[in-house]
């Protein structure tokens, strides 16, 4: 883009979720103004909604309580104060719970994120798109990005920070129910659960926080019958302390170097927790803390044994349900209406009379049996192995050979400053990755704040180049 005689950089931001509209802030807030063009792509109306945040679910909550949310990393309260200042919580009496914490619904921290958004947008600072990106492409003095509406931008900085990819449903599942309408491969899909009746036996394949928003939108909406969910382990996502504490243990000061060792120091960490009478919540606050310099110190191999092993109990007590969810899970499990197995699926028959047999294999082993249901439900999370194939220009960037997978196969590789490395080895210069798509080389990175400090990493990288290319600028001019 040229302005009067002066060529100003475009940095084009490709999603505008949370991730892609927390980049966008901190780079208006970085770069002075008039000084680069910050466009972002997004289909949606809203900025900062997203997969996560743009529901029109009324009881999906936050999982963590909103003095905990936040735009501004280090002004932890800054959410709860909008909530306060606004009067957002006025048709929310649930939000608040009895001891005074705050797990207000996630269209409203989207909300949040959208407002801070809005004057800068007003402003020209940033340009939303509503589009979405069809092909990106390598130039000589940068990139060039065609959306789907036709048009063409030339960026001189590319930041991927697109949503997740769909739930990888099992093939079992897939062969035998694929285009039935009570087989609901991904349940993020708006309105994925509106053909389920009262009375429907249901099963949910996957036990986590998207099982949990399957289960309390059903509740919500009426549902009375069964209800089974099933994953390998049976593990549930488990809730919040009462009690307010601060992260207990220390993990970085002599760190581990292989998931055996470091699963021996939590346990250790735990055990000494109790003596003190601090429950494991504060150890887990901990690990999240420093999760990102743990995960730095373990060889790639670790990395590979710790998300095969141990990710999934991780899961479940680092992103943590909030009491409004949790009192309907346990509500339904104390009336049997509900019932969690650890067991896996070895088939599914579609039967003449509409409903689905679905063959389960106990975890504790024993002969298969059979179950039958009126609707299936998948909610195993995304499937990042499938990430390079889940848009055409993520497909169009790795058939060039700029995009690879990670090496433990939780999204894209990347360098320290998170840009992308390509499939020789190069980081490009110019093309980042933000939010959870980096977490192979940065960790932990799914949940606040680390994602809002990892987006204002990208923003600063981002804007330290761009001044360097000005300063370069001036000194050959």
């Amino acid at each position: 883009m040229i302005v009067g005689a002066i060529s100003v950089p475009v940095v084009a931001i490709v999603g505008g979720g949370f991730t892609g509209a927390a980049v966008a802030y901190h780079l208006a807030r970085l770069l002075p103004e008039g000084t680069a063009r910050i466009v972002v792509y997004e289909p949606r109306a809203m900025l900062g909604g997203g997969l996560a945040y743009d529901t029109d679910e009324p009881v999906h909550r936050i999982n963590v309580p909103a003095a905990r949310m936040t735009l501004l990393p280090g002004d932890d309260t800054h959410f709860e104060r909008w909530l306060l200042a606004t009067g957002a919580l006025a048709d929310d009496r649930e939000a608040v719970t009895e001891d005074g914490r705050v797990f207000a619904r996630r269209s409203t921290f989207g909300r949040y994120v959208d407002a801070m958004l809005r004057p800068l947008v007003a402003a020209g600072r940033i340009e939303h798109r509503r589009s979405r990106v069809r092909v990106v492409t390598a130039t000589s003095g940068g990139w060039r990005i065609t959306a789907a509406d036709g048009s063409v931008v030339k960026a001189d900085r590319v930041v991927v920070a697109t949503t997740h990819p769909s739930p990888q449903a099992p093939a079992v599942l897939d062969r035998a129910l694929a285009g039935h309408p009570a087989y609901i491969p991904d349940a993020t899909v708006p309105g994925a659960l509106a053909g389920i009746s009262r009375k429907d036996r249901v099963l949910v394949v996957g036990t986590g926080l998207t099982a949990a928003d399957v289960i309390t939108a059903l509740d919500a909406a009426g549902h009375e019958g069964p209800i089974t969910a099933v994953s390998r382990r049976g593990l549930r996502s488990r809730g919040h302390t009462l009690l307010p504490q601060e992260p207990f243990g220390d993990f970085t000061t002599s760190p581990a170097c292989s998931a055996r060792e470091l699963l021996r120091r939590v346990r250790r960490t735990l055990e000494q927790a109790a003596g003190e009478g601090i429950t494991w919540h504060a150890v887990f606050d901990r690990l999240r803390g420093e999760g990102g310099a743990i995960w730095r110190t373990l060889p790639t191999a670790e990395r590979r044994r710790l998300v095969r092993h141990l990710r999934p109990y991780w899961d479940v007590h680092r992103f943590r349900i909030a009491p409004q969810v949790e009192a309907v899970i346990d509500r339904r499990l104390s009336a049997g209406s509900l019932h969690i197995h650890a067991a896996s699926l070895t088939g599914a028959v579609l039967r003449q009379d509409g409903t689905i047999a679905v063959a389960l294999r106990s975890r504790r082993g024993g002969q298969p049996f059979e179950e039958h249901y009126d609707a299936v439900v998948v909610t195993t999370g995304p499937g990042h192995r499938a990430i390079l194939s889940s848009q055409p220009f993520l497909e169009t960037l790795a058939a060039a050979g700029v995009l690879q997978l990670d090496t433990v196969g939780l999204g894209l590789a990347v360098d320290d400053d998170s840009r992308a490395v390509g499939t020789s080895g190069e980081a490009a210069e110019t093309l980042f990755i933000a939010g959870p798509l980096a977490r192979g080389t940065f960790g932990e990175l799914m949940g606040l704040p680390q994602v809002t400090e990892h987006a204002l990493l990208v923003s600063e990288n981002i804007a330290r180049g761009l001044a360097s290319a000005r300063e370069q600028s001036r000194a050959t001019g």
